[in-house]
């Protein structure tokens, strides 16, 4: 996004991974605890905003979080803010 933007945007991330996932080294005995954190995941939620974007046109912006979408194994889509200035 930002590469896209040319980093004139104001990008805001609105989840992070703050659970963990642990795992166990295969072929070991029972017992013995719980295996060690192996990586962090975000729950996302539907309905849950993913990314913020602001200071630049709505068609750059578009564009830029298009090609962030396909990257993520969600469907997503795009909305605006109203604007009540």
């Amino acid at each position: 996004i930002t590469r896209y933007t040319k980093r004139g945007a104001a990008l805001w991330i609105r989840i992070f991974p703050d659970k963990t996932v642990t795992a166990r080294a295969a072929e070991s005995r029972m017992g013995s605890g719980k295996g060690a954190v192996d990586y962090w995941v975000a729950v996302v939620k539907p309905g849950t905003i993913l990314f913020e974007i602001a200071s630049v046109p709505e068609e750059i912006a578009r564009a830029a979080l298009n090609l962030a979408a396909y990257k993520l194994p969600i469907k997503t889509k795009f909305i605006i803010r109203n604007k009540t200035e």
